[in-house]
């Protein structure tokens, strides 16, 4: 080595001596779509994935002057939102069937079906329109619904809703309506790592007929709702809501791959989701 070269070196080499470096159990990186083409993300081989570096991740390689990725994303605030939904940050973890907050295992379908009811906060229902560019086609909407308060589960699925809505000018027409729930409303399809299209995400739809709530279950439905959605007892008067539930017809459900399953509405009733 070239002795003027040589005092450059050693300083490099302390340098890094004296630099201490962790890492954490939490991983960002950014996945190019060439990248996930071919890679099997199931829940077995998606953590060997990250770890065995195979080109999927970059770590977060921590120092004790650097802020954590929860740091990092909390300073970012809103800018850290617009990033691409390509951009994960989560730690290496599974929920366990059977633990709190867990869904139940996927051979259990009714209570599978139970579970994605009672802890969905919110659906898309689907009618008939009746708007005159679109009348006779479908048309879906998103509403807030409860089937009970948290810890009363009862599988009927209870709305709260105005005659200004245009799906409630539909439903005048044509009773009967699908509501959909995904899975993915939650957090474990995303610690899973699961697309919301992935079978594995659990998708359960409700076809029934949607009808106003007699006297004798207006408390009841009350309770269901402002139990859940709080604010809804703030809305204006004016609007003139009213609550409406669904008599069900079909349950379907897909959380697994292979197929779907119709649960017996009577199983589904059966069932419980805790």
């Amino acid at each position: 080595m070239r002795p003027r070269c040589f005092p450059l070196a050693l300083f490099a080499c302390f340098l890094c001596l004296g630099q201490s470096y962790t890492l954490r159990s939490s991983v960002s990186w950014v996945v190019s779509s060439n990248d996930v083409d071919d890679a099997d993300l199931s829940e077995e081989v998606a953590p060997a994935l990250l770890v065995d570096g195979a080109g999927l991740w970059k770590a977060n390689v921590l120092g004790d002057g650097i802020e954590t990725p929860r740091e990092q994303a909390k300073a970012e605030g809103d800018a850290a939102a617009r990033q691409s939904s390509r951009l994960f940050s989560y730690r290496i973890e599974k929920l366990k069937a059977g633990s709190s907050g867990a869904p139940p295992p996927h051979q259990e379908t009714a209570r599978t079906a139970r579970y994605i009811a009672h802890y969905s906060d919110w659906g898309h229902l689907a009618t008939i329109s009746t708007l005159d560019k679109i009348k006779g086609l479908p048309f879906g909407n998103i509403f807030s619904v409860s089937d009970g308060p948290l810890d009363n589960s009862t599988g009927v699925i209870y709305f709260y809703v105005t005659p200004m809505d245009n799906t409630v000018a539909d439903l005048k027409s044509n009773p009967y309506a699908s509501l959909t729930f995904s899975e993915a409303e939650g957090e474990f399809c995303r610690q899973m790592m699961y697309d919301p299209e992935d079978p594995r995400c659990a998708r359960l739809t409700l076809t029934g007929k949607m009808v106003e709530v007699l006297p004798e279950e207006l408390a009841f439905a009350k309770e269901a709702m402002f139990s859940r959605h709080p604010v809804m007892a703030k809305w204006p008067v004016g609007h003139k809501w009213f609550f409406m539930k669904m008599d069900l017809v079909q349950v379907w459900l897909q959380d697994w791959v292979g197929g779907v399953s119709l649960v017996p509405v009577e199983d589904y009733f059966k069932a419980t989701p805790f």
